[in-house]
């Protein structure tokens, strides 16, 4: 199994890029799917830092979606984050199309590379990829929300989201400087 330091990672340019597509339209998660078609759905929050002193990315998926199913059943994910207002139409068909209904890379045109570490692609012409190995997934529950207005503001009809927490084994830019790939 491939693995980075943490204290390789360039966290500020990374964290950047990463916080910038997140901002201003989001990113794609993309996960393998039955039939050996990747999924992939447009994401608005994810974290970068270190847990379990292991450079981690956790990703947010709620159970209504067909990507709960599938990052269930994985065991990688990766993020292809856009920069500017790069592939604005495709992140929108994939944060309102489902992979149970269709073939989103196919109906958007996305093109996909393999990924460097995983068996999960990316998709070509992004700014940031980070791939990931799955470590832990938990499920949030609404006695664990504390502050009420969370609560009331993101999940008034429950559909909390499953933390899924990857850890980081290849994360680079698309011209291909300061990145952190694995040793193996």
């Amino acid at each position: 199994m491939s693995q980075i330091e943490a204290t390789t990672i360039n966290w500020e340019m990374h964290g950047k890029a990463l916080r910038s597509a997140l901002e201003t339209g989001g990113a794609f998660l993309l996960t393998p799917a039955p039939h050996g078609r990747t999924n992939p759905m447009t994401i608005g929050w994810a974290q970068l830092g270190i847990v379990w002193s292991r450079p981690i990315c956790t990703v947010f998926v709620r159970i209504s979606r067909y990507t709960h199913r599938c990052i269930t059943e994985a065991s990688e994910f990766a993020i292809s984050a856009p920069a500017g207002e790069r592939l604005r139409d495709e992140l929108a068909v994939c944060g309102s199309v489902s992979g149970r209904d269709s073939d989103k890379v196919s109906d958007t045109g996305l093109a996909l590379v393999p990924g460097r570490e995983i068996a999960v692609p990316v998709i070509e012409g992004c700014e940031l990829q980070i791939e990931c190995r799955i470590v832990a997934r938990t499920q949030m529950l609404p006695q664990d929300l504390l502050a009420e207005d969370i609560l009331k503001r993101y999940y008034p009809k429950g559909d909390e989201h499953l933390a899924v927490f990857g850890e980081i084994v290849a994360i680079y830019k698309d011209d291909g400087k300061e990145e952190a790939v694995g040793d193996g």
